[in-house]
């Protein structure tokens, strides 16, 4: 896969965005010094090391874009299965990407817990609550979440989506969801 311009990843180098999270054992063999994060993200990909491709891009964007990438492989996911929690999530997640504001992260963690946390549209959800604010009720003095919470939520919801539905298609489905995220990266805004 060749990888256009990232004009939405900030970090200069791979090796910037790979000190915040472990690659596997065979993708840590890859050189990083001097690559780009695009560059590895093509390495990776081209060696089938999906899971850190998928990890890579979700540390390297900003926090909103990887929420949206998370709730568009989500919904491509759970498809026709999807249940009512799940849909109320992702829409939750899709109008915090469309607007961000306090009371669509609070409601966004509401509606994951409903949603439950073992489908991607509910880990989208947390992503958005974990993206920022306090953890701690409103009236409670400030606990704001560890930096890499989101990213490493958005990783996970992903790579669940690919194997929630027919999970013998999952390598498929890898390469679908990079592709998607690959277009966000590049600038491709589909909440506006």
């Amino acid at each position: 896969m060749v990888i256009a311009p990232l004009t939405k990843v900030e970090a200069k180098t791979a090796a910037e965005v790979c000190r915040r999270f472990e690659l596997s054992e065979p993708a840590q063999a890859l050189p990083r010094d001097g690559l780009s994060p695009a560059a590895l993200l093509e390495r990776l990909i081209d060696e089938r090391h999906f899971h850190d491709a998928i990890r890579l891009l979700a540390y390297a964007l900003p926090k909103r874009e990887s929420i949206w990438w998370a709730a568009c492989c989500a919904k491509s996911a759970l498809g026709p299965t999807i249940t009512p929690q799940q849909q109320a999530a992702l829409e939750t997640t899709q109008r915090w990407c469309a607007a961000p504001s306090e009371e669509l992260r609070r409601a966004a963690m509401a509606a994951a817990e409903k949603a439950q946390l073992k489908n991607p549209a509910g880990c989208a959800a947390l992503a958005v609550f974990l993206s920022g604010g306090s953890l701690a009720p409103p009236e409670a003095p400030v606990v704001p979440p560890a930096d890499d919470l989101t990213p490493q939520i958005v990783a996970g919801a992903i790579l669940m989506a690919a194997v929630i539905r027919q999970p013998e298609q999952a390598e498929q489905k890898y390469m679908q969801f990079l592709e998607q995220g690959v277009a966000i990266a590049g600038g491709k805004d589909s909440w506006k």
